[in-house]
């Protein structure tokens, strides 16, 4: 067995996470399901690499300069990202999240230093929406870069040159399809691009919660929301510019029941929690 290697940095351990078969829905679909470990990421999930990707992007462009703030709008997952990302490199972080969003991802986000400003939950209309309170705060902070997530397109760009190109390698290049969720549409979007260069026969699908408006979008042109979801950070009612382009071939509606019971299921038979 090969031990790895030892990390030079907090930032070196984003990304290369392992692919694990998946069991119990392998056999109930009768083909093998793999699921991507982005919990082995430093923050405990994919949202790591869009904030790598996005602070990178950022001081290439001369736009964050040391000893700056990064400011962002999210549910939680980019917002312990860029935190992470932002102490490992030196700068502050202002993360803007719905009062609604789960206390562990709080704690967290305060355990790691940031400044976190809590906001009703409110439509993406209301100027008070939790994206809209970030920019206003990032264009009134002297030395701030708005991480503007769900329209900043070196999100998707994580996944086009790291997430893709891992699931292929981990695949030896033989791979049917790939689901995934969307809230910025990063990851789908991303990953879906990436994997089409290597073999456009590839399926890319979209699995939406009940509340979201892209099932009906895909399946039918139309933006679109049909009922409600307990699902934090996924679901979109618009197409972000992430998701603009994005190589949906094919989109399913999962309930909560459906969701919450393959939840329980893998971590019961199998221990994980993905």
């Amino acid at each position: 067995m090969n031990a790895p290697q030892i990390a030079s940095d907090t930032i070196s351990l984003i990304g290369n996470t392992p692919l694990v078969l998946l069991k119990g829905p392998s056999e109930a679909a009768g083909a093998e399901i793999y699921g991507k470990c982005e919990f082995a990421n430093p923050g405990a999930s994919v949202k790591d690499r869009a904030a790598l990707w996005i602070v990178r992007d950022a001081e290439e462009r001369g736009l964050l300069q040391p000893g700056g703030t990064i400011v962002e709008g999210t549910a939680g997952n980019t917002g312990i990202g860029l935190a992470l990302v932002a102490n490992a490199r030196g700068y502050k972080s202002v993360i803007v999240m719905p009062e609604t969003q789960s206390r562990e991802k709080m704690d967290t986000l305060r355990a790691l230093r940031a400044e976190l400003v809590l906001v009703p939950a409110a439509p993406f209309s209301n100027p008070g929406h939790f994206v809209h309170t970030s920019r206003r705060i990032a264009e009134e902070t002297e030395g701030a870069v708005w991480a503007n997530q769900f329209d900043n397109i070196a999100n998707r760009r994580a996944h086009i040159e790291s997430t893709a190109p891992e699931i292929w390698e981990q695949m030896e290049h033989r791979i049917d399809g790939f689901t995934c969720a969307a809230g910025t549409g990063g990851t789908i979007a991303g990953v879906g691009m990436g994997l089409k260069a290597f073999d456009e026969n590839v399926t890319i699908a979209l699995s939406d919660p009940h509340g979201a408006a892209l099932y009906n979008y895909y399946a039918n042109g139309e933006l679109k929301a049909e009922g409600s979801s307990v699902a934090e950070g996924i679901g979109q009612g618009r197409i972000t510019a992430n998701l603009d382009g994005a190589p949906i071939d094919t989109q399913f509606r999962i309930s909560d029941e459906e969701g919450l019971y393959w939840v329980e299921r893998l971590l019961a038979d199998e221990g994980l929690c993905l």
